[in-house]
């Protein structure tokens, strides 16, 4: 078991020597984005040892407890997930450690932006810990991570929601003919994409011959709830562009492939697997790709006046008065004016990093079921078919109260 930590704490401390010598000229800006490479080491340390810790993991005898020793993607997954609880753990005790804080007098605002040395190495321990824990911590951790990953892309879809909303408005303010042209090409794409994509969806997953009702019902589903986008965000009463509608539509058209796609491969609706593995190297370096652009956009944008990391202290929060309204009046100094609120939610921006170290983590086992006695690795399932297409599901809730919120509470800002 040495050699597994040693193997843990060898890969993480070649990356982390230059985190930790960068460390001391890592500023308040930085930070964020300090958190954000941090992410990324876990995901190539998780990359690094699912290539080369089978071999040891076989032989730790509180991990390969089975009397007939797993296959190798066994072992490869049980990996993946001991470095993502540890990178769990970590930002998640961050989270809770940044519950209230609201300016910068706050101590913890320090702990936030600086003591990177400190950090770096309570994450090595953390994930070298992980490799002592029996496997049903692990497989208990597995079952967690799938709903959280679920709770992960509806965060995807409020940034992808931020972005579309800044995106289309950017074009909108522009009043020239070209920008409003590009908007429509861009919506007839995207729709286009969408019908295109769902009639492959018929082929693949509804074989000739074969009772298929569950997949040709989520594929209907999904083109209503594209055809509802379109009639909702044009509707003269809702303040709605059809550019956003669009791209909903073919992610939804995706969550519906990626959920189908994770029935189990015995299925006889699953023509998918007649044709290819369920998780190709290209699938995966997209899935990873997505997720930390996802992450680093998020810190980005927290403390934006549109973004839900700004908290309502926050002087980027939307507030249309002065923060310290009376201040000019009274001619009070700088020095003498309330402490300086925080610009984004500290325990949302940790919650977002301890739920994509869940979704990685799945993404990187194909979705499996690592603790499973069986030699072969299960990386499909039911489970994951109802978290993705309950993930669409929500998805097109979550965009549709954006469209009808304004109108049901006009009072509101939104």
């Amino acid at each position: 078991m040495w050699a597994v930590s040693c193997l843990t704490s060898c890969c993480a401390s070649c990356a982390c020597g230059a985190c930790m010598s960068a460390a001391s000229a890592i500023s308040r800006r930085s930070a964020r984005l300090a958190y954000c490479g941090l992410f990324a080491l876990s995901l190539i340390l998780s990359w690094i040892l699912r290539e080369v810790a089978a071999p040891l993991l076989e032989k730790v005898p509180w991990i390969n407890t089975f009397a007939q020793t797993p296959s190798k993607e066994w072992f490869q997954t049980n990996a993946v997930l001991r470095v993502s609880l540890g990178n769990f753990l970590f930002f998640a005790t961050f989270a809770a450690m940044m519950i209230g804080v609201k300016d910068q007098n706050d101590k913890r605002d320090a702990w936030h932006h600086g003591g990177w040395i400190l950090k770096v190495v309570v994450w090595v321990v953390l994930v070298a810990l992980m490799f002592f824990l029996p496997n049903i911590v692990i497989s208990i951790y597995e079952t967690l991570s799938k709903f959280g990953s679920g709770f992960f892309l509806l965060v995807q879809v409020v940034i992808l929601l931020d972005f579309l909303t800044n995106w289309n408005d950017s074009w909108v303010e522009k009043d020239e003919q070209k920008w409003y042209i590009a908007l429509l090409v861009i919506s007839v794409v995207c729709y286009l994409a969408t019908f295109a994509f769902s009639g492959v969806l018929f082929v693949w997953f509804n074989p000739s011959g074969h009772d298929c009702g569950l997949n040709v019902f989520f594929i209907i589903m999904t083109l209503i709830l594209a055809l509802a986008f379109a009639i909702v965000s044009l509707h003269p009463q809702v303040n709605g562009s059809l550019m956003p509608a669009s791209v909903i539509s073919i992610y939804c058209a995706y969550l519906c492939y990626s959920g189908l796609s994770s029935e189990p491969t015995d299925y006889e609706c699953n023509g998918l697997h007649l044709h290819s593995k369920q998780v190709s190297t290209g699938t995966l370096v997209l899935g990873m790709l997505t997720t930390v652009l996802s992450v680093v956009y998020s810190a980005v944008r927290a403390g934006s006046s549109t973004t839900f990391l700004s908290p309502p202290s926050s002087p980027r929060a939307g507030a249309t008065s002065p923060l310290l309204e009376g201040d000019a009046e009274s001619g009070k100094s700088s020095k003498d004016a309330e402490p300086k609120p925080v610009s984004y939610s500290y325990t949302f921006f940790h919650l977002i990093f301890a739920l994509a170290s869940m979704y990685s983590a799945m993404l990187l086992t194909g979705w499996t079921s690592s603790t499973s006695g069986s030699a072969e690795l299960i990386d499909v399932g039911w489970t994951t078919v109802w978290v993705r297409i309950c993930t669409e599901w929500t998805t097109a809730g979550l965009y549709i109260w954006t469209l009808m919120a304004p109108l049901i509470f006009p009072d509101r800002e939104f």
